[in-house]
């Protein structure tokens, strides 16, 4: 979790060029694809009346309990109460899997003496929505996104994710250096939006929504949650994303509140006549900075895949991260995955995910649109049959088959176990 209180720091401030060499610097470690990693988000309901809010100091026991034990994972609490599991790099998709089910099995016994069980669910539909944290960051984070309407408040304290960390890969020939899985990431994040949508809306603006945490996203600050430019050098294409991004609060080291001039870019701040009399950035404010950058595949050295919901069971999770790793790291399924992507990708058209109409059928339809159906019945298969050549174990194997039998070739998905929302099979192409 990103350092809420700073310490005063003697670091010079930074020139330009030294922030776009910094973000050049970090964003992919090269070498073989080797770790696999995920973050699972997770709601806390009350064991008996699931559709009621819980009461804060029960979400705080809860919290402290879950803490309290050894695990493997690091466990970090989202502002509304959520429960992430962060687990370590692990060599091996058998060894992530393992190591999060145990932490887990752990965790549940102690939340269930509490009356709390973890549900996992792309966005929680009680009401209303109250921050239990309270934080500079946090405070400055809902004043920031409140400037353009509720969807920053429910991202923060009613939604929950699987994301899925796989290496950056090594430095590949050619003008776009890590551009094949960079790219990749993003032609698949449509599939994985539709395939994992699990967080269907009855209401509001999202309604009929499979996947209505993308719609929330979508509604946030338009620059903070895109995608760069799949078209350029990954690097460049990043730092220009952050840098040209707006500062969304200036740390201060005195205990008081954690502003930004409104419209003030990371750029601005970096230049002298920009930053509004504001002391200049450091290394430190610029590592800070990246932490609230939210686009659906965050370059932290490794990728972060942003944009799945979270999955329903007790090992619902493992799914998408099996896949994810299948899609990746075995060649053969790889380029099955590319060529199925790309071709989807394609047929909609240009335009930087998230905000573009092929995302933005995945979060309406899922896999009631045919095209997205057949791209990811194509995809799942081809982690089916790769997961026995990467090591999985039969529960793995067992669980993806499942899954890829009840939904995806089914042309359906977790949202659609609900059954106020029935597949239409409507596209929609705007």
């Amino acid at each position: 979790m990103p350092q809420d209180s700073p310490a005063a720091t003697a670091d010079p401030p930074l020139t330009e060029t030294q922030a776009e060499e910094l973000i050049h610097g970090i964003c992919f470690k090269t070498g073989p694809p080797r770790l696999v990693g995920a973050e699972l988000e997770w709601l806390l309901v009350d064991a008996e009346r699931p559709g009621q809010p819980v009461a804060p100091e029960r979400l705080r026991a809860a919290h402290a309990a879950a803490r309290a034990l050894p695990l493997g994972s690091r466990i970090t609490v989202e502002p509304g109460g959520q429960l992430e599991f962060s687990s370590a790099p692990a060599g091996s998709l058998t060894q992530c899997v393992d190591d999060l089910q145990s932490d887990l099995a752990a965790v549940r016994p102690a939340l269930l003496d509490q009356g709390l069980v973890l549900r996992g669910l792309g966005r929680d539909s009680r009401r209303p929505y109250r921050r239990l944290l309270s934080s500079p960051r946090y405070d400055a984070m809902e004043a920031y996104f409140d400037r353009t309407g509720p969807a920053g408040r429910t991202m923060m304290c009613a939604s929950a994710s699987v994301q899925v960390c796989v290496d950056a890969g090594l430095e590949e020939p050619g003008p776009f250096g890590h551009g094949r899985r960079w790219r990749m990431a993003h032609l698949l994040g449509a599939v994985l939006v539709a395939s994992f949508a699990n967080s269907p809306a009855r209401e509001g603006p999202y309604k009929g929504w499979r996947c209505s945490r993308q719609g929330v996203w979508n509604d946030l600050d338009g620059r903070r949650t895109l995608a760069p430019p799949l078209d350029a050098e990954p690097r460049a294409a990043w730092a220009r994303q952050a840098l040209d991004t707006e500062v969304m609060c200036v740390r201060s080291y005195e205990g008081e509140p954690w502003t930004a001039p409104h419209g003030m870019t990371f750029r601005d701040w970096l230049r002298p006549d920009g930053h509004r009399g504001l002391r200049g950035p450091t290394a430190e404010d610029l590592d800070y900075h990246l932490t609230t950058l939210f686009p659906p595949v965050r370059p932290r050295g490794h990728l972060e895949l942003r944009m799945i919901d979270a999955q329903p069971g007790d090992d619902g999770w493992v799914v998408p991260l099996a896949v994810v790793h299948a899609l990746f790291d075995d060649p053969e399924a790889a380029e099955t995955a590319y060529r199925a992507a790309k071709a989807l990708a394609d047929a909609y058209g240009p335009g930087p995910a998230p905000r573009n109409p092929l995302w933005r059928s995945a979060a309406r339809h899922a896999l009631a649109d045919p095209e997205l159906r057949t791209a990811a019945t194509a995809c799942f298969r081809a982690a089916v049959e790769a997961l026995p050549r990467l090591g999985a174990s039969a529960h793995v194997r067992d669980t993806v088959g499942a899954f890829t039998e009840r939904y995806v070739l089914r042309g359906r998905c977790p949202a659609d176990d609900q059954p106020q929302l029935q597949p239409t099979g409507k596209k929609a192409r705007q």
